[in-house]
């Protein structure tokens, strides 16, 4: 049976769901104990599981992270919280040095089933420093496991999976999603990584993308119907694995593909998409694959520049129409 929660909700049902499976769990980030998490993810866990398992860490994110590996090699399944992925830039050494390079420099020895999460992208008026895009940054390196999602039912599903993963994993947020209602499941469930899923079916071209994007590609698809244009629709759901299937065997449907990418252009995900699916699915498109993406720049702070820097409903629906009337 399903109600509506919140993705904030979602997220935290799931990793209470996995501490009570498994005391080996814990959380650890900047003020996830006693303020409840930034964005009230963790509210009222520390009351549940206490301060040895709900912990508050410094503003030091190499730190804690560090001890977040260290803890996964010695039996333990942490799950880190970043306020926001743009201050773990401060950890990537623990995070693409350590945590992702354990299993091989151990020669299978080792390894680390660490969750690293936080929000990703950007959130309005936060200027360069804060709203920079991690996704790509993340599945660039071998050895992590990157998960991009911001509906209530994948992140759930998603987030009790990575706990019980062998291996690192990212998981990417959206701090202006969090309040974002959508059904979930009572009864327990897991959602395999690598498998993505179509939000709507659709016969004349592809639209992919993934986290807060989908939101983009779900409004322009349902512009593009009022002019009889019936897009199929897919969310990634995780970037590392990619479910090259799905995509395939939809560019064989519609023949066409638009892929939305919030990153900058240069070597993301939508490059490597478009990459994949012109080795994979050439023989079946009509039309080369269209991708949209934030502009090659910092974002700036003005909210006018902030709209022009995004990808938006008129973008994509300028882009379908390019791949189907070129």
């Amino acid at each position: 049976m399903a109600r509506q929660i919140s993705l904030r909700e979602a997220i935290r049902e799931g990793m209470s769901e996995e501490m009570r499976r498994d005391e080996n769990v814990f959380l650890m980030g900047e003020e996830v104990a006693q303020y409840n998490g930034a964005y009230k993810v963790s509210k009222g866990m520390l009351d549940e599981f206490g301060s040895k398992r709900i912990i508050d860490t410094p503003i030091a994110e190499l730190g804690f992270a560090g001890i977040g590996v260290g803890a996964a090699m010695n039996g333990l399944r942490p799950i880190v919280e970043f306020m926001t992925w743009n201050f773990a830039v401060l950890a990537f050494d623990q995070i693409v040095n350590n945590a992702a390079k354990t299993l091989t420099q151990s020669a299978g020895q080792y390894s680390c089933p660490i969750v690293f999460r936080g929000p990703t992208g950007s959130a309005g008026q936060l200027a360069q420093q804060h709203s920079q895009t991690f996704e790509s940054w993340m599945a660039n390196v071998p050895g992590l496991k990157v998960i991009s999602t911001v509906d209530p039912r994948d992140a759930k599903g998603l987030i009790k999976t990575a706990i019980r993963d062998e291996d690192p994993i990212c998981m990417m947020e959206s701090e202006v999603c969090y309040g974002d209602m959508g059904e979930v499941p009572e009864e327990e469930y897991l959602i395999p990584l690598g498998l993505a899923a179509v939000r709507k079916y659709g016969t004349d071209v592809t639209i992919v993308s993934f986290n807060k994007m989908m939101k983009i590609a779900m409004a322009a698809a349902t512009e593009l119907e009022k002019e009889g244009i019936n897009a199929e629709v897919i969310d990634l759901r995780t970037i590392r694995p990619l479910d090259h299937q799905t995509l395939v065997d939809s560019i064989k449907k519609t023949n066409r593909m638009v892929v939305i990418d919030e990153s900058w252009p240069f070597a993301g995900v939508s490059a490597e998409i478009a990459y994949e699916m012109q080795k994979y699915a050439f023989d079946y498109l009509d039309a080369p694959i269209t991708r949209l993406n934030a502009a090659d720049t910092s974002l700036p702070y003005a909210s006018t520049l902030v709209d022009a820097y995004l990808p938006n409903v008129q973008n994509v629906i300028t882009a379908v129409k390019g791949v189907l009337y070129r």
